[in-house]
């Protein structure tokens, strides 16, 4: 693969393309991988219209995930500086594979954060799922980065005179997720408030940001939106083209033809 290049994003496995990358090159890596659950990603969930949903979501067997999830997490572990750190998005399906493969790789568990979201899907013989995995890892505790208050001042308080910063970075996260109506979309994607929070915490200005599993180009786009530099990989093309679409048009949302 040719030279990986800094606020680029690449068609490509992100296996192959993050072995161009430099060791301790990266700041902080965010992302979401393929879900090994047999997901229909053209599914009409939540009123989606399949039309307007792209096609092409890569899955991975549950048999692989293992062993998949141990391949790209030593990549990251390779190119992440030991101040660097990483937020791995799991739903509880393929959990363990998560924690086992952040384990045997070597990475520290910093927190194991909740997403809450607004509804999951309706059930009748199990509790409804309406919450996402977010594991905060890094290379090294000691050298890590993070910005206490780089979202809210030390003595700022909520109405009810509640410490804000202390709310704000407990683990569990109550924030909505996004329905694009009418516009371009993948058939997964992070919520911008989400991502804005964790580059917030856990980076500065140009510092570099990963997403091996780029999809809608949401990492990139809001890191770029921030002034982070970034960097990610997709293998799908449509997925690939629509987030290089967003970067070059500096758009968030796409109206679809």
């Amino acid at each position: 693969m040719k030279k990986i290049q800094i606020n680029n994003i690449y068609n490509s496995n992100c296996m192959e393309g993050m072995l161009s990358i430099p060791k301790n090159k990266v700041d902080l890596v965010i992302t979401d991988p393929p879900f090994a659950i047999n997901f229909k990603a053209k599914k009409a969930n939540y009123n989606r219209l399949s039309s307007r949903v792209m096609s092409g979501y890569n899955e991975i067997l549950a048999k692989d995930y293992y062993d998949f999830t141990y391949e790209w997490m030593s990549q990251v572990y390779r190119i992440l500086k030991n101040s660097g750190s990483m937020y791995v998005f799991s739903g509880w399906n393929n959990l363990k594979d998560i924690l086992r493969a952040l384990d045997d790789v070597g990475f520290t568990t910093v927190n194991h954060i909740i997403w809450k979201y607004q509804f999951g899907v309706v059930t009748r013989k199990k509790f409804v799922t309406s919450h996402y995995h977010c594991l905060y890892v890094c290379k090294d505790d000691k050298k890590r980065k993070f910005f206490p208050f780089s979202r809210f001042k030390k003595d700022s308080k909520t109405k009810e005179g509640r410490s804000l910063h202390y709310k704000d970075k407990e683990d569990v996260w109550e924030i909505k997720r996004e329905y694009w109506t009418g516009d371009e979309k993948t058939p997964t994607k992070l919520p911008a408030e989400l991502i804005e929070k964790l580059l917030q915490y856990s980076s500065q200005k140009n510092d570099i940001v990963l997403d091996p599993f780029l999809g809608s180009g949401q990492v990139a786009v809001v890191s770029k939106s921030m002034n982070r530099r970034f960097l990610g990989f997709e293998i799908v093309p449509e997925y690939y083209k629509f987030a290089k679409k967003r970067l070059d048009m500096n758009l968030y949302r796409i109206k679809s033809d």
